[in-house]
């Protein structure tokens, strides 16, 4: 017979069960223990009334207990902070101490030999030091102007040159004298340095002596000179332009820039060649010399460009040499101690070339070589020549 719908048919297990006292009380107590809301079969809280068991007294002494175990950690670490703090306050401490007694030592150990008296002898005696009156003057260098001049001296080794005129076959010394006369006037109307002027004769000297050339380029390579030189020499120098003008346009840039590379190659680049007018200035300052002269001895100095045969004497040589001239033509005393210890030349190492650079002077003139006698033939300069006459006698003893 069928059972209705919705209810369950009876076992008899189930009567037996039922049959037996107390068990429809655990019957009971399984179904209040079990919900239909609650599928895993644990009771439900409802958080909307208050929990009469002890569940909550637990928790919140197990949050009390946490809180006391968190405090006494958070407490045993802040002391175990402090500590590390302290130690490493002590050994930073201990260790910058430490630096500052290194750094002390350091310094103790670097002071201990400048506390030690040193007795140095002046490189230069006290009477023969021109450069002190300069001692304040920073721009004078005067502490280094003896070393700077020795050193000078010692380039001169480098650049020594011969008679280089047998290499030539285009070429011979009187084309050579009306270039470096030309290039006189060049200095003269750009009113360069005198420095310019022997630094360009010095790179045309030495160009030559190592590059076969033709007389149509002498010119170009004078010219080139005089520019490589204002470039080393002057704050302001001539463009290139300028050059090509006084040569009447007979190059062409290119040209002038061609030569410029090939002269800088020859010389390997090392332009910084000692030149006497240099040297002459210094000497003259030794005997404290009058602006007439200084004058004379330039004058010498200057014409002893156009000679091809004093292309192999040395600086500082000819510039000594012309000095001399020049005292013993105004016949003030000669050469002193003190000419002696700064170019470190006796009279008898000056005496041949003197000789050489008065019969120079004593020789007629060249209508082509007048550059020189011009420049120094205006109305300050007349003096110049009434000693050059008054020189020829009082020369005999050199």
């Amino acid at each position: 017979m069928p059972f209705p719908r919705g209810k369950k048919p009876l076992s008899n297990g189930h009567k037996l069960l039922s049959t037996i006292p107390g068990m429809e009380n655990q019957e009971e107590s399984l179904h209040v223990k079990r919900s239909p809301s609650s599928p895993q079969g644990a009771p439900k809280k409802r958080s909307a009334f208050i929990d009469i068991t002890n569940a909550n007294k637990i928790q919140s002494s197990n949050h009390a207990k946490k809180d006391k175990i968190t405090r006494k950690a958070q407490k045993t670490s802040t002391v175990k902070n402090e500590a590390n703090l302290k130690k490493l306050g002590s050994l930073t401490s201990e260790g910058q101490t430490g630096k500052k007694d290194q750094v002390k030592s350091h310094v103790e150990e670097r002071k201990v030999p400048s506390e030690e008296p040193t007795h140095h002898q002046p490189r230069v005696p006290e009477e023969f030091d021109i450069d002190k009156e300069h001692s304040g003057d920073c721009f004078m260098t005067s502490e280094y102007a003896k070393e700077i001049f020795d050193y000078l001296k010692s380039r001169e080794e480098k650049f020594v040159l011969v008679d280089y005129m047998h290499k030539q076959p285009d070429l011979n010394k009187d084309m050579r004298g009306i270039l470096v006369d030309w290039m006189v006037e060049v200095q003269e109307n750009f009113e360069l340095n005198h420095e310019t002027l022997y630094l360009a004769v010095k790179l045309t000297d030495h160009y030559l002596s190592c590059t076969v050339v033709m007389r149509e380029s002498l010119q170009l390579i004078g010219s080139t000179s005089m520019l490589i030189a204002s470039k080393f020499e002057e704050r302001c120098p001539p463009c290139i332009d300028d050059f090509l003008y006084i040569c009447d346009d007979a190059y062409k840039r290119e040209e002038l820039i061609a030569m410029e590379v090939n002269i800088l190659q020859a010389l390997k680049f090392d332009i910084n060649i000692p030149v006497p007018y240099r040297f002459l200035r210094r000497y003259a300052k030794c005997v404290h010399a009058s602006m007439e002269t200084l004058t004379l001895a330039r004058y010498v100095c200057e014409l002893s460009l156009l000679e091809l045969e004093m292309v192999p004497e040395r600086a500082s040589l000819l510039a000594s040499a012309c000095l001399l001239l020049a005292l013993t033509m105004k016949d003030l005393g000669g050469w002193t101690p003190i000419l002696e210890f700064h170019t470190g030349y006796t009279v008898l190492d000056l005496g041949p070339l003197v000789r050489r650079l008065h019969s120079m002077l004593s020789c007629p003139t060249d209508d082509k070589l007048k550059a020189v006698r011009t420049k120094y033939s205006h109305s300050w300069y007349v003096r110049l020549w009434l000693y050059v006459l008054i020189g020829q006698k009082s020369i005999g003893y050199l």
